[in-house]
């Protein structure tokens, strides 16, 4: 996206060479002051009434210099402007000294941590979860950030956001928590929060197993990628750009949490007799087979289906088996 953000063009002297000429200064004028006064009770009045003006009119540029010295740190910048007109951003490290009928607002260009408290919305499917997220973002159109979104009405004190770094930043993280709010929405009412019911030995990672679309359970990188898209669009008009997003918290909400976990129970219990049933299949065969093939002994169809219902009911059963010894023979 175009920017109109441009490196600050005006004159910028070293601030340690500025403050000895201004203390230098401050020194003559108190010696000017003095020597005035001393004009003035001597004989030639007149040349001390101009000197002690002149000194008032140097306390007055003076103090003007001094309001000309900022210090910055890493990651920091300062909005200059001239009269309302945006003059470019300065973004040196140190201490300098600029013209001081400049005016500079100081922003942040570190990273800031956004943990969202959950919200309620509705899945894809209708059914209300709660989802929350955490947000990394810094700020990197400084342009863009003071003078397209209205940080001042935003901020919670108002009056303060022009000379307070902190009341700039509060203002554009409320801006932050709106859209991420809003972001959020949009992306968990594009899926639905789980399968209706995965199948045993299905790929479930990332896709719902019967429909092959993705979940905001399973589908974790998926949803987050998505979700940065969004945010990237939405906090691009403020020049906020996302380092990254992550969904923090997922689950049903209270009133339907309880149905739902009863119907996970549910499929955890219908994918374990699946689980079960095949493997107790898996064993039959297996022991059908070893006794045809070592010949130690010979069933016809109703003794290998009798032997199979008695094999599924002990392996599939949730008791333990109670064997019976038969004593008799095979024909009885």
């Amino acid at each position: 996206m175009e920017t109109k953000e441009f490196e600050f063009k005006g004159s910028v002297l070293n601030g340690f060479l500025m403050l000895f000429v201004n203390i230098a200064v401050l020194i003559l004028t108190i010696v000017g002051i003095v020597q005035s006064i001393i004009m003035l009770d001597a004989t030639d009045g007149s040349q001390g009434g101009w000197l002690l003006g002149l000194c008032g009119l140097m306390i007055i540029v003076n103090i003007i210099m001094w309001c000309g010295h900022m210090q910055l740190e890493p990651n920091e910048a300062r909005v200059a402007t001239w009269f309302g007109k945006y003059a470019g951003t300065f973004a040196q490290t140190g201490f300098f000294w600029i013209n001081p009928f400049y005016s500079t607002k100081k922003v942040s260009l570190r990273a800031r941590n956004l943990d969202a408290e959950p919200i309620k919305v509705n899945d894809k499917t209708g059914n209300p979860v709660m989802i929350g997220l955490v947000l990394v973002w810094k700020l990197k159109d400084t342009y863009k950030a003071l003078f397209e979104v209205d940080t001042q009405t935003m901020a919670s004190n108002p009056n303060a956001v022009g000379s307070d770094t902190k009341g700039l930043m509060n203002a554009l993280e409320n801006f932050v928590r709106v859209q991420s709010d809003a972001a959020l929405r949009q992306v968990a009412g594009q899926y639905a929060y789980d399968d209706e019911r995965p199948r045993v030995g299905d790929d479930t990672s990332g896709m719902d197993s019967k429909t092959g679309e993705l979940t905001l359970r399973s589908s974790a990188d998926e949803i987050n990628e998505q979700l940065e898209l969004k945010l990237d669009e939405r906090l691009a008009l403020a020049g906020i750009e996302v380092v990254e997003a992550r969904i923090n918290y997922l689950a049903y909400a209270p009133e339907i949490a309880a149905v739902m976990l009863r119907r996970q129970q549910a499929s955890a219990i219908i994918n374990a007799r699946e689980k079960i049933v095949e493997g107790a299949v898996s064993m039959v065969k297996m022991a059908l087979d070893k006794l045809s093939s070592e010949e130690i002994v010979e069933l016809d169809d109703d003794k290998k289906a009798a032997m199979v219902s008695n094999l599924l009911v002990v392996l599939c059963g949730d008791d333990n088996a109670q064997p019976v010894v038969n004593t008799g023979t095979l024909n009885h």
